[in-house]
Parts: C-alpha cells; structure tokens; sequence
C-alpha cells in the first residue's frame, strides 16, 4: 500500500480518535455547568465558524483532532475585564466544585474506552477469523500459514497469513486441506517439486518449493518446506457474548499497555528502555498498512488499539497530560486552596518537553530501524 495512503487512514483515524475525546470533555464541561466558549475541529487557521448560544464551533486548517475550550481553564482568563460578570465567572472551570473537574478531566478518555469497546463489539459482531482444532472445523474453515522458518524453503516465498487454496506434487493433488494432511503430503511426495497455489490481499499466487530434510532441526530426518500452519474459520458471537468478549478485551489491552507504558517509562529513568517495544507516528503508520492489507475489521481492531492506547497515556500522572491535571485538582482539594499557578505552569512545562523528548527518541527509533 502507498505510504501517503496509509499516513492518510492514520489521520483519519487519529483525527477521530481525538475528536471523540474532545468530544467527552466537551458534554461534560456542559453539564456540570461550566462555560465553553469553544469546540474546535481541526487546528487554527480558522476556516469556518458559528456560533450556538454561548459557543463558538469552529473548522479549523489543520485536520489532526480537536480542542475544546473552558472558560478558566486558564487561571488569567479571570482577571479583570477578562472574564464577563459574576455569574460566568461561578461557571469558570477553576470554580466549579472539584468532583466537577475532574469528571469533565477523566470524560475524555473515558469516550475513548467507550468507542474502543463498541468497536470491539462491532468486530465480534461481524465475526472474527478464530484458530480451530482439527475436526472441529467447519465447512468454510481455511487452511492459512501462520508461521515461517527463518531459513527454511518456504522462507522469503510463502509470506505469512496466506490462504493455502491448493497443493500439488505433479499429477498429485492434496484433497483435505488441513495441517496434518499437509505434513503428510510433504513427506510422501519428498522427491518432487510441490507446487502450492496461496491467496494473500484477494490475489492468487503459485509457487514451487523443494522439501528437504533438516528444517525442524539440525538432525530432523523428515522433509518439511518449514511453515506453521493453522485452520481458521469466521466466528459469529450474539449480542450477549460480544458484550462480554469486549469487556474482557478491553480489560486485557488495558493491562498488556498499561505494563508495557510502566516498563518503558522505569527504562527511561534507568536508562535501559528498550524502543524496539513501542512505536511513534512512523512506526504506527506501517503498521496501518498491514490492518488495510488483511481487511476493514482489522482495521477497526487497530483502531480501537489505538483508542486504548490514547486512554491509558492520557492517564498518565505527568503535568500537561489529564492523569497529571487530575493530580493537580485532587492536591487542591486536600489543601483547600489553589495552586500557585506560576508554580503549576512550570510543572506542566516540565511535563511537556518530557513528553516531547520521549516522543523524539521513540521518533528517532524508528526511523533508525525502517533505515
């Protein structure tokens, strides 16, 4: 897939992603009763605007998420002149009661595990691929590689994920296409050329491969082409059983990022991160590609990936992020007064270039190993 059509679907899909967030803060800033003056789309240059009671809805140049903008976010925002009378200013972020700020805070990532989970209910509704056992196949089950042998005849010629639809030793044809059925093909016709006809992105492939001995192992005495393989078949769930399954997904996504978030930030402090575990833009946008290649419920799963991931870095204790603005109104409730706000905007600028130079390494990472 080209490369500008795949950093394309990942701006679309980023774009959405923030919208929705922004979207959460949004609604509940409303609700609590705090003034919103605006709900941006894009990033300034302003394109378009208008304007429905007290905010301002804009359409901004440039199409990488949105913002929304509450009155007193910013504590100068409520000097004199700036802030209108009385009753707007009890509406001001900073003055409505803390349980207020922090819904509004954690409403974001919350609309970003919800879309995550419908998502996930979406793709189990349809039906997801599943590996079955053998003879507990159904009728449409396909035999597909799962898995190839660095080294091996298949290596470098049968890509993984490819559909297996025909194989054939000269005039013989493997009639039952199933694992086991394969591996015994391959070792009866060890002495001919074995002819295997894949499916892979909705086009047909053939290729010629030579069994040889010693694939399994150094001293493997049975012919093998050195693939894994796997049945698979479409696996329907009802209404009640997606439900649960996404919950589950979403509990389980949750913990595996959340663990690989704490590693990696532990590696930065000690200075034994490993990068090669996580992605930046650059990395992210190959693995786009990938999702588009198998199909659009792939492309939804990574969607919802994201989605997750979006929620648990947001609720991250690190100023400028929700995680560390949470932080910062729960210490104000247990002093009963406000932060210094010089000293809260060094924090949060502190904050920010950690993010940024974490975001460059992992940046520089992958460059480093696409080059």
């Amino acid at each position: 897939m080209s490369i500008i059509i795949s950093v394309g679907i990942f701006l679309a899909v980023l774009f959405v992603l923030i919208l929705v967030h922004e979207w959460g803060h949004y609604i509940v800033a409303k609700l609590t009763g705090m003034r919103v003056d605006e709900f941006g789309i894009g990033f300034p240059p302003k394109l378009f605007s208008f304007r429905k009671g007290e905010t301002e809805y804009t359409l901004n140049a440039l199409p990488v998420g949105g913002f929304v903008k509450i009155y007193g976010e910013n504590p100068d925002e409520l000097e004199v002149g700036n802030g209108g009378g009385a009753n707007d200013r009890s509406r001001a972020f900073g003055a409505r009661p803390k349980w207020a700020q922090i819904l509004v805070l954690l409403a974001g990532v919350t609309m970003n595990m919800v879309l995550a989970w419908l998502l996930l209910i979406v793709i189990l509704l349809t039906g997801i691929q599943s590996t079955v056992e053998e003879g507990q196949q159904g009728a449409d089950a396909r035999l597909v590689i799962s898995d190839v042998m660095v080294g091996s005849p298949a290596d470098g010629v049968l890509p993984p994920r490819s559909e297996v639809v025909s194989v054939m030793a000269g005039n013989k044809r493997l009639d039952n296409l199933i694992p086991s059925a394969f591996s015994d093909f391959i070792v009866e016709n060890a002495d001919v050329e074995i002819v295997i006809t894949y499916i892979l992105e909705n086009q047909n492939n053939t290729v010629t491969l030579t069994p040889r001995t010693g694939v399994l192992s150094d001293t493997s005495s049975k012919p093998a082409i050195g693939v894994a393989l796997a049945l698979v078949e479409l696996k329907h769930y009802s209404l009640l059983e997606a439900i649960g399954q996404a919950s589950s997904q979403i509990v389980n996504i949750t913990k595996a990022i959340t663990s690989g978030l704490g590693s990696l930030l532990k590696g930065v402090v000690t200075g034994t991160a490993d990068y090669s575990q996580v992605s930046g833009p650059i990395g992210i946008v190959s693995y786009v590609g990938d999702a588009v290649a198998i199909g659009f419920t792939a492309l939804l799963y990574f969607m919802a990936i994201i989605s997750i991931n979006l929620a648990v870095i947001n609720l991250l204790p690190v100023p400028a992020l929700d995680g560390g603005r949470i932080i910062f109104v729960a210490i104000e409730a247990i002093i009963r007064r406000p932060l210094n706000p010089v000293w809260a905007g060094r924090v949060n600028l502190v904050g920010f270039v950690f993010l940024m130079l974490l975001m460059l390494l992992v940046t520089v990472h992958d460059v480093l190993r696409l080059w």
